[in-house]
């Protein structure tokens, strides 16, 4: 896991690559070319997890000096595509994956990329026929970013690294800044919320030819890879956990192979147990007798209570496990510092729970945690999914199934029967009818304006984040499982929460792997569409049915989900209270015509007395103001 950066045009500036050395304290790499579009520079910063030599060191050439590479990443099977290209006569002068990759696009240009098993962010000069290529992983695990005006482009790993350029202003995207307070949405969209800073989104690549492309013109990306948006054939259930089942440990068993440690966060849900459980039956296979290190975030607020789960995994595996237990004060303490290195405000404090996760992983000296990412996008894992699977056992008149439903949400999550039945019959009512309801609901408390200023109104025109996800990337409205899986991997959810785990990690120089990532298993679990998924009340049916006699029966049948999450209600409503109303103010004296004022105060006031429930609003706000002052933001 390292640090990019190139550029074509600017000053070739070294001070771009080393401020983020965090992600790559092993080493520095600098070339500076020239080009019929004016200087190019290639910088890299190293973390050294395959191949510790420094003869692995970046920026790499090919033999003839032709092609030069810098990336960040790991690519997986790069012994299998090492051999493969040696059977072609390629000579190799290490033993790293990077100069796999080099060799592998010397010999098949873009095509490479179909090969990659992994997660990269890729910069490759061709110094013979100045062209240079731009690539991102399939899911965007690894970032990339980049600016492009009339003084040239430059692209990196952190939007820090851009800040400052020439022809790059110090603005936010109000559009995007909408979405954000409002939803909670953050890198669903090529926009950041810096309004001349872009991303390469996951799947997507792009060529500076510079025989027909100089400074000022649009950057031609395109899409080298794309999610499949059609259901497979109908499996059963026992068929599709068995192939779950040998895919998920194929991918674990690539995500360890690394010349330094590898351990796993454990929350003690059902996905990073699984990686740790599987994880041991891997290395007990190999002959490996090592502990497995695990870092887990606990609280003692019983809602968010989940040791008994971590307890159940250390106890059946061979683990060393560390336990933290993140107090409020410092949330708030940590929070400018955390910011700087997400880059983007953060929408609540179970990230702060996530730092401390991967800060503690670096006390003990581990170099790459696996973590559970991606597991609940593509198999329905949030309980918003019941709405959708409610809906689809209605068209297709499954009566016994949406009994089967309603029971088991009263036994496992306590929602009331008679509730249910309102839920479900209130969509199929006339439509006057539902507008009379709509009506009689209407929130009348104060405080539920507070985004009614004119600056937030005209943003809101452009419609929802989520509407905007589903038109730029052509997906169907959301009416099944299907579907919802489908909006959540290519934009509603996933992108969000790998920034925040490749910040978090690289803060603390550390790799953070995604096993459930590997894209084999991504596409076998999207072509599921609705099947094996949400079944009765029970989510990520097929984990649960692959990992039986895997995992403890305690973790494998829990029904509830938490996460990495933090006791917020209690924390904002006692000890963070003054913190909570100071940050909020802050954010509106720094940028008096963002919101309306007089509601955030009422909404505030509101929460913090108990009057309606704390959620993530008051903590978008408050961060969002002080992003602002990190970076130097106007509106």
């Amino acid at each position: 896991m390292c640090g990019i950066y190139a550029s074509i045009g600017f000053a070739p500036d070294p001070a771009r690559i080393d401020i983020v050395s965090h992600r790559g304290p092993d080493g520095r790499g600098w070339r500076t070319f020239e080009s019929a579009a004016g200087p190019v520079a290639l910088g890299h910063r190293r973390l050294a997890i395959i191949d510790l030599d420094e003869r692995s060191v970046q920026p790499m050439a090919t033999p003839e000096e032709r092609f030069w590479l810098v990336y960040n990443g790991e690519i997986y099977n790069y012994l299998e595509l090492r051999e493969e290209l040696r059977g072609k006569g390629v000579v190799f002068r290490t033993t790293s994956d990077s100069e796999v990759l080099l060799h592998g696009y010397a010999l098949w240009g873009e095509r490479v990329l179909d090969r990659l098993l992994g997660m990269f962010s890729i910069l490759i000069w061709d110094q013979r026929d100045q062209r240079l290529f731009a690539a991102r992983d399939r899911f965007g695990i690894k970032p990339l970013y980049f600016v492009a005006n009339s003084h040239g482009v430059a692209l990196g790993s952190e939007i820090k690294q851009l800040h400052g350029l020439p022809g790059v202003a110090a603005r936010i995207n109000v559009a995007r800044a909408y979405d954000f307070l409002s939803a909670g949405y953050t890198d669903h969209s090529d926009e950041t919320m810096f309004a001349d800073v872009r991303q390469l989104r996951g799947g997507e690549c792009v060529t500076f030819d510079l025989a027909s492309w100089r400074p000022g013109a649009a950057p031609p990306v395109r899409r080298w890879y794309d999610i499949p948006r059609e259901p497979g054939p109908a499996l059963s259930e026992t068929a599709a956990a068995a192939q779950f089942k040998e895919l998920f440990f194929d991918s674990v068993r690539f995500h360890l192979r690394s010349d330094v440690r590898v351990g796993s966060c454990l929350s003690g849900g059902l996905d990073s147990s699984s990686i740790v459980a599987v994880m041991d039956r891997l290395l007990g296979d190999d002959g490996v007798n090592d502990s497995i290190h695990t870092v887990s975030a606990c609280y003692a607020a019983k809602e968010v209570d989940e040791k008994p789960f971590m307890d159940a995994v250390v106890a059946e595996t061979r683990t060393t496990p560390h336990f933290i237990y993140p107090d409020p004060e410092t949330a708030f303490a940590a929070a400018e510092k955390i910011t700087w290195h997400q880059d983007e405000p953060y929408g609540s404090t179970s990230i702060y729970s996530q730092w401390c996760v991967f800060e503690e992983a670096k006390r003990q000296s581990v170099k790459v945690m696996l973590d559970g990412q991606g597991a609940d996008e593509q198999l329905a894992g949030y309980h918003g999914g019941f709405h959708y699977h409610q809906q689809a056992l209605l068209r297709a008149g499954d009566w016994p199934g949406l009994a089967r439903l309603v029971m088991d949400r009263n036994r496992w999550h306590g929602l009331g029967v008679a509730d249910q039945a309102t839920s479900i019959l209130r969509p199929r009512a006339p439509s006057w009818l539902k507008q009379a309801a709509k009506r009689a609901a209407a929130p009348s408390a104060a405080g539920e304006q507070w985004l009614s200023s004119a600056l937030m109104t005209e943003a809101a025109r452009n419609g929802s984040a989520l509407a905007g996800v589903l038109m730029r990337d052509a997906l169907p409205e959301i009416s099944d499982i299907g579907n919802l899986c489908l909006a959540f991997v290519k934009g509603a959810s996933l992108p969000m929460l790998l920034r925040y785990e490749d910040r978090n990690s690289m803060a603390h120089s550390i790799e953070a792997r995604v096993p459930f990532l590997d894209h084999r298993l991504v596409e076998f679990d999207l072509r599921l569409w609705d099947q094996h998924k949400i079944v009765g009340g029970d989510t990520k049916r097929v984990l649960r049915s692959a990992m039986r006699g895997v995992l403890p029966e305690s973790v494998r049948e829990r029904r509830d989900k938490l996460g990495f999450a933090t006791p917020e209600q209690r924390w904002f409503r006692g000890p963070l209270r003054p913190l909570v109303e100071q940050g909020v103010r802050e954010t509106m004296d720094r940028y008096p015509d963002l919101l309306n004022r007089a509601e955030v105060e009422a909404y505030m006031k509101a929460a913090l007395d108990g009057d309606r429930p704390v959620d993530f609003t008051l903590w978008r706000i408050a961060n969002f103001g002080l992003w602002g002052r990190v970076f130097g933001l106007s509106l």
